[in-house]
């Protein structure tokens, strides 16, 4: 690995999904303070934006599955989102939770000294305009903070990885992967990534050997089993993303 990136991005090695896996609403902020109180220091969630441009947190393109809202979130202004309901479909004890904006999960890892990774997780035709969005908003929400502690920025989109390199290239960047497709290392290189984040069953010895001779990071989702966990750290990996962070101890 470079000192280049190893410089860019010195994140814990475990990472809690969308806040807290699946013990809490995901990507609110009860999730990400029910991660931090199970130890966790690194958050990873899904960010897109709304009509207005404000850039939030939900992983579907439509609000239907984790809110009480309907049809595609970013065809709605912040104002709307942030009135909907984000907890209930979960569990009665989340009920009314409101939806996070990424300013206001900013504040919360800047005041707690918590690590991000803000996947880039456009609605559909907007790949562009939304890494630009959330590299622009993320540098100035951090433009205090050391470089560090930086959030990472990932995405399974190149056009937004590309966006955000050309608003803010200081931004460390991850690609995302399902698979290890042919060029998938030679398009993490040309987007300057620091990581790759790939679904932990496509990692082997040489894959690894192959990125880390790159000087990227290897990073991997969603990893809820202890066998899973030796596997990985046997190979070397960087990062793991798990649901399960009451039953992995980030402190382990």
């Amino acid at each position: 690995m470079t000192a280049a990136a190893d410089k860019a991005w010195p994140n814990p090695r475990w990472i809690a999904h969308r806040g807290a896996g699946k013990l809490a609403p995901e990507n609110t902020l009860a999730a990400f303070r029910l991660g931090a109180s199970l130890g966790y220091r690194m958050f990873e969630c899904d960010v897109k934006l709304s009509s207005d441009g404000v850039p939030f947190l939900l992983h579907d393109a439509t609000l239907d599955r984790t809110t009480n809202g309907q049809g595609l979130a970013g065809e709605l202004s912040w104002d709307a989102l942030s009135r909907l309901d984000a907890g209930s479909w979960h569990s009665r004890a989340f009920s009314g939770e409101p939806l996070a904006s990424l300013a206001t999960v900013a504040r919360y890892c800047l005041d707690n000294a918590f690590f991000l990774n803000i996947e880039i997780k456009p609605t559909p035709g907007s790949e562009s305009l939304t890494g630009t969005v959330v590299a622009n908003l993320t540098a100035r929400l951090w433009a205090d903070a050391p470089l560090n502690v930086l959030p990472l920025l990932s995405s399974f989109q190149p056009e937004a990885l590309e966006a955000a390199r050309l608003a803010q290239a200081h931004l460390p960047r991850a690609l995302l992967l399902d698979a290890l497709r042919p060029g998938w290392l030679e398009t993490a290189v040309r987007l300057g990534c620091v990581a790759l984040v790939c679904d932990h069953t496509q990692w082997d010895e040489v894959s690894v050997q192959q990125a880390h001779g790159a000087g990227l990071r290897v990073l991997s989702y969603t990893v809820n089993e202890a066998s899973s966990v030796d596997r990985l750290q046997a190979l070397g990996t960087n990062g793991i993303i798990t649901d399960r962070v009451d039953l992995f101890s980030p402190a382990s």
